[in-house]
């Protein structure tokens, strides 16, 4: 296994230490503390209940880090999408790559490769990554809004690497009709 150097740029204010990736604010933690707050969280609430509260999160928090992506560097349409997922790719979550997309239909398919919530769990044959699923909801729904698009999108996650007979992670964003719209 060969290593390289973060793709992500990483500045930090010499005053504050508040480190800045793209002009937004930044936090480096290592994996075992987020995964072992995840764990704890996730056994409390029950993991249906914890889904539903991260969706929310992760689709305003998504919503808001690609609007001001798209501003700070001056992208449009898919190239937001794209650099999300690079973005998430370079900051260790895992490897997502765009298997299908089409934002006139409010529609995606991501791939999950190498899973930073499959490493910390290994093969539990249940789907660990929901955390995802606010987050391409929010990426897209900012994405359409922008583009002049009137649709609202939901975002499932269909199967993870922790999954027995799988070998990555698949989630699928699409357009849901206002009575059907759901976030978990």
């Amino acid at each position: 296994m060969g290593y390289r150097a973060p793709e992500v740029p990483i500045n930090v204010d010499e005053e504050t230490g508040v480190w800045t990736t793209d002009a937004l604010p930044m936090l480096y933690v290592p994996r075992h503390f987020f995964m072992n707050n995840h764990t704890v969280i996730e056994e409390a609430l029950g993991a249906d209940k914890y889904a539903e509260i991260l969706y929310q999160a992760g689709y305003k928090s998504a919503y808001y880090w690609c609007q001001q992506e798209a501003k700070e560097h001056d992208i449009f349409g898919v190239e937001v999408f794209e650099h999300y997922m690079r973005r998430l790719s370079q900051r260790g979550w895992g490897i997502f790559s765009i298997e299908d997309i089409d934002l006139e239909k409010g529609y995606a398919k991501v791939r999950l490769d190498h899973s930073a919530f499959v490493y910390h769990y290994g093969k539990v044959n249940r789907k660990l990554e929901y955390m995802f699923t606010g987050w391409f909801a929010g990426a897209m729904d900012q994405i359409v809004e922008r583009l002049g698009y009137s649709l609202t999108t939901q975002a499932e996650q269909l199967q993870s690497e922790a999954e027995e007979g799988c070998d990555h992670g698949l989630f699928e964003v699409k357009t849901v009709s206002q009575g059907d719209f759901t976030r978990h």
